[in-house]
């Protein structure tokens, strides 16, 4: 099972979910309080599931309302992914992925643990 791990930062509170192996598979935006860092994750549990994808990488993609992951190349030619809240707000991001299959690999990964994963704050 995954788990969200709460970290302090120089001007806030974030947090990255790991799967079962330990690697990020997403992370938060800093957030100025525990509370509203805590409410971020339970965004993400709740929208995760029942988020459609939105392939932005392909011509003429299809628009899909929210909640979505949205899959996207950054500058560096790098596939990434965002999740939006129904509100349309990022809730989480992925990290560089060199592959649009393994960022696609990462939004299963983010289905597939969010919903019950545990919570812990770093120490």
């Amino acid at each position: 099972m995954g788990k969200f791990i709460i970290k302090e930062t120089k001007t806030g509170t974030k947090f990255d979910l790991l799967a079962t192996n330990g690697q990020v598979i997403a992370t938060s935006e800093v957030y100025t309080t525990l509370s509203a860092c805590k409410n971020g994750i339970a965004s993400v549990q709740k929208n995760a599931e029942i988020a459609k994808i939105e392939d932005q990488t392909v011509e003429g993609f299809a628009t899909v309302t929210n909640p979505k992951f949205e899959i996207y190349t950054d500058k560096a030619g790098e596939f990434r992914f965002r999740l939006k809240a129904r509100n349309g707000e990022i809730i989480a991001v992925s990290e560089g992925y060199v592959t649009k299959a393994n960022c696609e690999k990462g939004i299963a990964s983010v289905q597939k643990n969010a919903p019950d994963a545990a919570i812990e704050e770093a120490k």
